[in-house]
């Protein structure tokens, strides 16, 4: 067995160590090893390192927790992801708090390209739902990956919905791998380890304590791209995760509702104070994030020739053709070769011409319906 990462393993099962004052050790002693051979007086140079943490380091030698863990994610199919491992999340390892060891089990992809997490309140209303049954399908052109906690409500309804689209859906849970909270849920749960799974920073066996629920919170808001809180009161968790996001610089988008609702004051509030973009639709989102309105593709055999065009034209068409994804202008001047100024005009003569359609952030995409033949993709 690698005593390195059974000791990175180990130091989690120290009582006051967490995941930032781990990392730190780590990085101070040079490994998880050499963190259990330094001398007190070498701890208690580490910031954020006192005599308790330095007492229990020394004194505390939980092998045998850690050997038992391993053990038990190996019989579970759980797998045990160290900050330091090549495959730990790179959006999650963005984040200063992240937490240094992740459990995760299904089959998970935690570098899917649009990752979207959707919270709200454990009350949801019809009106919540159905913006939620209207924001997953149109998610589900975008094949995104639909991310939340697992809980009553607006949480449940995003993991079911996903399913129901044929969406990857991930729970993030305030518990043990091996505790479902609520338990009225498992079943779901268990439909989402075939297509999604379940995460967790939590060692195995531990209870949904009320304490865990705001840790869980800043995973969420990590892993995102877009966090989408669809019905939230004055205050809950929902409006908790979405200042986390905020904080992460992630993109927050709100459903607004009625003012006489209480499970719309949260929504609204974020939008009014500007913490959160107005949603009325996917359209909003797709906008916001400069995702591109999935549209029918050019096949190989229906390649455009664009012998309309003049030959500056042509270059700028095939650069966008040959992207397949829109281009920022910078990109598209340096891949066709044409200045900046000159191809601003370009641009927009083939606008007009309805060739290309310019995008959020001075990007540019090529209207491929215009272009022989199509076939419809998602």
């Amino acid at each position: 067995m690698d005593q390195n990462r059974l000791s990175s393993i180990a130091l989690h099962f120290i009582p006051g160590i967490g995941s930032r004052t781990l990392r730190q050790l780590v990085s101070y002693c040079g490994s998880a090893q050499d963190v259990f051979r330094a001398s007190r007086l070498t701890l208690l140079q580490i910031p954020g390192v006192g005599p308790v943490t330095a007492d229990a380091i020394r004194q505390g030698r939980p092998w045998k927790q850690a050997e038992e863990e391993l053990t038990r994610a190996r019989k579970a199919g759980v797998s045990l992801v160290l900050y330091t491992d090549p495959q730990y999340p790179s959006r999650l390892r963005a984040i200063e708090d992240a937490p240094s060891l992740l459990y995760l089990q299904g089959n998970i992809n935690l570098e899917h390209k649009k990752i979207v997490a959707i919270v709200g309140t454990r009350r949801s209303t019809e009106y919540g739902k159905s913006c939620l049954e209207s924001l997953l399908e149109g998610l589900a052109a975008h094949d995104a990956l639909v991310l939340s906690g697992l809980a009553y409500g607006i949480d449940i309804q995003a993991h079911r919905l996903a399913l129901k689209h044929g969406l990857p859906t991930v729970g993030v849970l305030g518990s043990g791998i091996d505790v479902i909270y609520p338990a009225a849920h498992r079943d779901t749960a268990q439909k989402m380890l075939q297509y999604g799974g379940l995460l967790t920073e939590n060692p195995f066996g531990t209870k949904p304590d009320a304490h865990n629920f705001p840790a869980r919170n800043r995973i969420i808001a990590g892993l995102c791209d877009a966090l989408v809180v669809v019905e939230a009161a004055d205050k809950g968790g929902a409006l908790i995760t979405a200042d986390l996001a905020n904080g992460y610089f992630k993109d927050v988008f709100a459903f607004p509702g009625s003012i006489r609702q209480q499970y719309s004051n949260g929504c609204n509030q974020l939008i009014k104070a500007h913490k959160a973009h107005l949603l009325t639709s996917v359209k909003d989102l797709e906008y916001i994030m400069n995702w591109e309105t999935p549209q029918p593709v050019v096949t190989p055999e229906a390649a455009p020739t664009y012998s309309d065009y003049e030959p500056e034209e042509q270059m700028v068409l095939r650069t966008l053709w040959e992207s397949a994804a829109p281009l920022m202008l910078d990109a598209l001047s340096g891949r066709s070769g044409l200045p900046p100024g000159q191809l601003a005009s370009i641009l927009l003569t083939l606008e007009l011409k309805g060739a290309v359609t310019p995008m959020p952030g001075s990007a540019y995409r090529m209207n491929l319906s215009t272009h022989g033949k199509t076939t419809a993709v998602a």
